[in-house]
């Protein structure tokens, strides 16, 4: 079971006025579905939902809802499937959890983070990260926050592709193991323009000069 747990309680009221008003009193809208669940509308703390999303750096947060109804509470193993924020500022408008079954696959995107310096980038060599997640399938159980890439071997020339990647027991792919991850490209040389002298004609600054020699003295 996941570690990670936050509270919510059941809400009636919905629409846009609704939603302000929680707002104003630093709640957040939320919805609870799942395959097999009817959508259920509910509400957390704003404050409970920053700790949350502050307590790991994983992309797929997985944890414990607790949902509250009355005396009761119900404890479901959701997902953070969508949350809604203001473009400009960190405020949180809305957010949805998905039910999930630890005994049952999940197809989602991990990230992908390179480690260490490519031997190629002390011979000018550049370093260039061209995916950024993959695709996996795994039990919730097996999911980890990121996939360390080590490059460190990586010379100018060389490439990272899907099928290096050693996946984590329990995880697989089925990207296309050509894909490439990154790659150490050789530095652009920019050519230094060399002004060339057509023959026959003359160079401005000579052709100037040998006016001035023919000037007429005053």
């Amino acid at each position: 079971m996941p570690q990670l747990s936050m509270a919510a309680r059941l809400r009636t009221d919905t629409g846009k006025g609704a939603a302000r008003r929680l707002r104003r009193d630093n709640q957040v809208p939320a919805i609870f579905y799942g395959p097999n669940t009817q959508p259920v509308m509910l509400a957390v703390k704003y404050v409970d939902l920053q700790t949350l999303l502050k307590s790991t750096d994983s992309e797929n947060v997985i944890f414990e809802l607790q949902i509250q109804s009355g005396q009761d509470t119900q404890r479901k193993t959701v997902m953070l499937k969508e949350l809604q924020t203001d473009p400009l500022k960190p405020i949180y408008y809305h957010a949805d959890f998905y039910e999930i079954s630890m005994d049952k696959e999940l197809t989602l995107h991990v990230p992908i983070r390179l480690v260490n310096t490519p031997v190629g980038a002390a011979k000018g060599g550049i370093l260039q990260h061209v995916k950024r997640d993959i695709e996996v399938a795994c039990l919730p159980g097996n999911l980890v926050d990121f996939l360390e890439v080590d490059v460190s071997a990586l010379d100018i020339g060389d490439a990272v592709h899907v099928k290096d990647l050693v996946l984590p027991q329990g995880m697989k792919t089925a990207e296309d193991g050509d894909t490439t991850i990154a790659v150490v490209t050789a530095p652009h040389v920019v050519a230094e323009k060399v002004e060339e002298v057509v023959e026959g004609e003359e160079k401005p600054e000579e052709a100037a000069a040998q006016e001035t020699k023919e000037e007429p003295a005053e």
